[in-house]
């Protein structure tokens, strides 16, 4: 397929997850879903932030919410890990790094 080139000069009309973006978390949400801790999920595209609100149970707040803001690209990072409470567990400039406190709720010792 060919590459798309946004028009130049007008910035986009919402934020979104690239490809590879969306592969990394869907990827993750898939492991936890097998695990069994999560059950649901919710995405929202704004002009400011996408996010993508990961759930225990749908009638409840989402556990975690991960949240690209561009504009944040140069100082904190446009990557934000949000917990249940609303306070912001992680912040930085790459993806697999932000998922990382989540992913070691995967991990298991495993007896010989």
């Amino acid at each position: 397929m060919g590459v798309v080139t946004p028009f130049p000069g007008k910035p986009p009309a919402q934020v979104a997850f690239d490809r590879a973006e969306l592969m990394h978390i869907l990827d993750l949400y898939g492991r936890m879903v097998a695990a069994g801790h999560w059950r649901d999920y919710a995405m929202q595209f704004g002009r400011d932030i996408a996010s993508f609100a990961c759930f225990r149970r749908s009638a409840e707040r989402p556990e975690y919410r991960i949240e690209k803001r561009p504009a944040l690209r140069q100082r904190q990072g446009q990557w934000a890990l949000v917990g249940e409470s609303g306070v912001v567990l992680k912040r930085g400039h790459e993806l697999g790094p932000l998922l990382a406190p989540i992913e070691r709720k995967l991990l298991k010792l495993v007896e010989d």
